[in-house]
């Protein structure tokens, strides 16, 4: 069994910066990707940020630039620095792992206000 577990979301003015957070724990073997997704209500999820174990990224255009995603493979962890936030940006932010199959965190609620 996998778990993730999210945290550092809250309540940012904009033009703040938050760092997320997403621990893994469980029957970890080998992780190929780790990333972040988010969903705004009414609105689908969305890819916001991804690593591969290699290192390589890929960033959605609406966050390149202000949003970094890094990972601490000895903690299997993943973090994701947020800066110069829009009120746009708010959504629940949830952690993805793929192994084999894909493994999703319980989602962390990250709010900009305006």
């Amino acid at each position: 069994q996998v778990q993730l577990v999210e945290s550092g979301g809250g309540l940012v003015q904009a033009g703040g910066s938050l760092r997320l957070s997403c621990a893994a724990s469980g029957s970890i073997f080998s992780i190929n990707t780790m990333g972040w997704y988010r969903q705004a209500p009414g609105k689908q999820r969305e890819l916001v940020a991804r690593m591969s174990s290699g290192g390589s990224t890929d960033y959605a255009d609406s966050v390149k630039g202000r949003f970094t995603i890094s990972r601490d493979n000895a903690k299997n962890t993943v973090y994701l620095q947020m800066n110069s936030l829009k009120p746009e940006d708010t959504a629940v932010y949830y952690c993805n792992l793929l192994m084999a199959r894909a493994y999703w965190g319980q989602g962390t609620q990250v709010t900009v206000s305006s």
